[in-house]
């Protein structure tokens, strides 16, 4: 199932200045990949996705986490729940996993 991708005013920010940093092109790059896969199947093995206990979502929904890289210094995360529609996926952030 293909799902519609809901991005947040704060994600939205942040994908920018990932975008605009010429020296962050990789971690871009990667996100961008992990974006599609999202959209196609947020259970692709490569995402890792899995719930993020410690948040909930703006209705109280799981939160979940998804891999945009593996094994680099400052890999890139991304934080999205389901909905609000069957068919959506709400990105709430993209971040860089804290060292």
């Amino acid at each position: 199932m293909n799902y519609i991708l809901n991005i947040s005013d704060k994600a939205k920010k942040q994908l920018m200045a990932l975008k605009k940093d010429k020296g962050l092109s990789k971690h871009y790059n990667a996100v961008k990949k992990a974006l599609i896969l999202l959209q196609n199947n947020p259970k692709h093995p490569g995402l890792q996705t899995h719930i993020y206990h410690s948040l909930k979502g703006p209705n109280g929904e799981k939160i979940y986490e998804a891999y945009a890289e593996q094994h680099t210094p400052a890999a890139y995360r991304i934080f999205f729940c389901y909905g609000p529609r069957k068919d959506e996926i709400s990105v709430i952030a993209v971040v860089p996993h804290p060292d």
